[in-house]
């Protein structure tokens, strides 16, 4: 009896390294750190969607805000979360790049500034130093939403993840690149009024603002599991949607770290942005991708049907 008993544990113990083996090893990188914006991947990951899938998806934090769509376009991770003015952007310098779905579907980006600044319009900013967030990006649109607007003299800074000690001090007077459902929450318990302009309101063509990205050789290699943790995102979006108060309950037991009052609170405003099912609107790509083009934000055409992936 002990024998046989041996022999299944050692039968059982096989199949499970087996199992473990069997699934595919997806890396992804954030685009920033981790934040209320990443719910439906962290609700993926911890009610086992991705392993329903057969996938062990590793998700790490960048070093720098703009290394994720790099090292995804290099090969050096699998997927990348991304914005869809830095891809196209990456599509025009002819990064090796492809657009596999959506996140956030509609923008959520400022220019952000403290209210006691007095700033009321664009124009407001004419002679101020204006920090920028993601290098290759945030100082591109910012450069277009200056030109769009009228204004002729500022001074750039980046300031990364340092949003809002660089406002507080006054080492710049505004900041492009903060989001209107996170970094407004921040500042509000901390007690800063703030106030902004939406990219959208003024000039900037409506885009997605959070999608997923890999580079064209990875596809290829692991089109079927990059497919698969597409699916498990949307099921867990779906299940976000049905369930709001768990899954945010699911985020936060998956990062304790994080401040429940901003996230909460962040969560509630974000909630109608969280990308529907379906992929890219090709069109409206191609309209941004040409926007893109008129201003300066890109030097050379960009075909967004040879961007985007069709599942």
């Amino acid at each position: 009896m002990k024998k046989q008993l041996s022999a299944i544990l050692v039968v059982y113990a096989f199949l499970l390294c087996a199992g473990t083996a069997s699934a595919q090893k997806l890396t992804l990188m954030l685009d920033w750190f981790p934040n209320i914006d990443h719910l439906p991947i962290y609700v993926a990951q911890e009610r086992g969607l991705f392993k329903e899938k057969g996938l062990e998806v590793e998700i790490i934090s960048p070093s720098e805000t703009a290394d994720g769509l790099k090292l995804a376009a290099s090969g050096n991770v699998d997927m990348a979360v991304s914005y869809e003015p830095q891809t196209v952007i990456a599509a025009s310098a002819d990064l090796d790049v492809k657009v596999v779905g959506r996140l956030i579907e509609h923008p959520l980006t400022t220019l952000l500034f403290l209210k006691s600044k007095g700033i009321k319009s664009p124009k407001d900013l004419e002679g101020k130093k204006i920090g920028y967030t993601v290098p290759g990006l945030m100082d591109v649109m910012l450069k277009a939403f200056m030109s769009i607007n009228g204004v002729q003299n500022y001074e750039a800074i980046n300031v990364g993840f340092t949003i809002v000690p660089a406002l507080v001090t006054g080492n710049v007077d505004a900041v492009m690149g903060p989001f209107k459902t996170y970094e407004t929450v921040t500042m509000a318990h901390q007690n800063l009024e703030a106030d902004y302009f939406e990219l959208e309101k003024w000039g900037i063509p409506d885009y997605e603002e959070l999608i997923f990205v890999c580079g064209g050789k990875t596809l290829a290699k692991k089109e079927k599991s990059i497919k698969a943790f597409i699916q498990a995102v949307e099921t867990a979006t779906a299940y976000m949607r049905e369930h709001p108060e768990d899954a945010l309950k699911t985020y936060l037991r998956a990062l304790p770290e994080a401040d429940p009052r901003i996230e909460t609170d962040a969560f509630h405003l974000t909630l109608p942005f969280y990308a529907a099912p379906g992929g890219s609107d090709v069109a409206a790509w191609q309209s941004f991708a040409d926007f893109s083009l008129k201003h300066g934000l890109i030097e050379k055409p960009v075909k967004a049907a040879d961007l985007i992936h069709v599942w």
